[in-house]
């Protein structure tokens, strides 16, 4: 990599030379005081520009731990963000550059660059929220619906059955189903203080019964799997009869297999929220065929032991004015009366929603 500091050095200062590179560690002081572990790797270059003059420069790259830094992409937000804002905090030291370290050492400097982006291929076909739409408004599900719902009950089986042995990975999970942005108080946040059915009061409850599921999760990183994330209607592409493409996989898609199961399953009781006629010939059948074919196909009981905060997580979300401004009051708080029954029980069992429907 030196090859490339020299480049570095030579783009940030005129006529810069690199004379010599030292490891700087986090801290040199010792006992109750000495700091051990730091979050980043910097090092101190020794520079020579065009003039003679000899200065410093740090070049950081950052630690991979469990603080939030165990995926590559916590590591590109931390370096992008220091650019972002060092400049920005007054007698801060300067940021000059950032980039990337490519695989033969080489460095990419992003100094100029703005919002990243990301190409996909394309997925041909009608997103699944349609056909539950269809079975809402006529209030019964076709044999395609059951053959639709089964293969992605099946499909969700097949993906958790990898399981997955990394503490920190399950422990971030758990974490982010909390306190991410796009997690429970982040979804908590963005209800408005008037909103009918979701007076701040019966949040401000939800949310600290699901703190307490996460002390019941965060010690069985046996359950970790390969998850898809965001695994809800408008992410799955149904082509012909019962093939399907998913979109936009998240969230580092390992976690439990209840997030997957409690976001897809979510949509047969929002959908049918305020279209109660359609719960028991359509989206209720839908919703015990997705329960009993995950269960049998799996095996994994243990999943609606976890069930709950995910479920009550992904009903807070649907039951939101700021993602769907026309839900009713009435139908909000009913969403929101299932997520509070789930989360009183150690065990969430699926007959529940047609209670809250019927």
């Amino acid at each position: 990599m030196t090859d490339g500091l020299e480049r570095i050095v030579a783009g940030l200062v005129p006529g810069g030379k690199l004379l010599s590179v030292e490891l700087l560690s986090p801290d040199q002081g010792t006992g109750t005081t000495g700091k051990a572990e730091g979050y980043g790797k910097p090092l101190r270059l020794r520079v020579r520009d065009g003039s003679g003059v000899e200065r410093n420069l740090v070049f950081r790259t950052a630690a991979t731990n469990e603080f939030g830094h165990d995926r590559r992409a916590d590591r590109c937000e931390e370096m992008l963000l220091a650019y972002d804002t060092f400049n920005a905090v007054p007698r801060h030291v300067r940021a000059l550059d950032v980039g990337a370290i490519l695989p033969d050492g080489r460095l990419l400097s992003l100094r100029e660059a703005g919002e990243m982006y990301l190409v996909t291929g394309w997925a041909e076909g009608t997103l699944y929220a349609e056909d539950l739409r269809r079975v809402a408004r006529d209030s019964e599900a076709s044999p395609l619906d059951h053959a639709r719902c089964e293969a992605l009950a099946t499909y969700l089986a097949e993906l958790h059955a990898a399981k997955l042995d990394d503490r920190v990975a399950w422990r971030r999970a758990v974490r982010d189903l909390v306190g991410h942005g796009e997690g429970i108080a982040g979804i908590c946040d963005a209800y408005p203080a008037d909103a009918p059915g979701a007076e701040p009061g019966r949040l401000r409850e939800l949310e600290r019964r699901c703190l307490e599921w996460r002390f019941l999760l965060r010690d069985r990183p046996e359950r970790l799997s390969r998850t898809h994330g965001d695994f809800h209607p408008f992410n799955i592409v149904f082509g012909k009869g019962a093939d399907f493409t998913l979109l936009d996989a998240s969230r580092g898609a390992r976690g439990d297999p209840a997030d997957d199961v409690a976001a897809l399953a979510v949509n047969y009781v929002f959908f049918c929220a305020e279209r109660r006629p359609s719960w028991p010939r359509g989206l209720g059948p839908l919703w015990h065929r997705f329960f009993d074919t995950y269960l049998e196909k799996s095996g994994d009981r243990g999943m609606l032991e976890a069930l709950p905060p995910f479920l009550a997580w992904r009903l807070l979300v649907v039951s939101c004015p700021r993602f769907y401004p026309g839900l009713g009051p009435a139908a909000r708080s009913s969403l929101l009366d299932l997520a509070e029954l789930a989360l009183s029980s150690s065990r969430f069992e699926p007959r529940l929603a047609g209670e809250v429907l019927s």
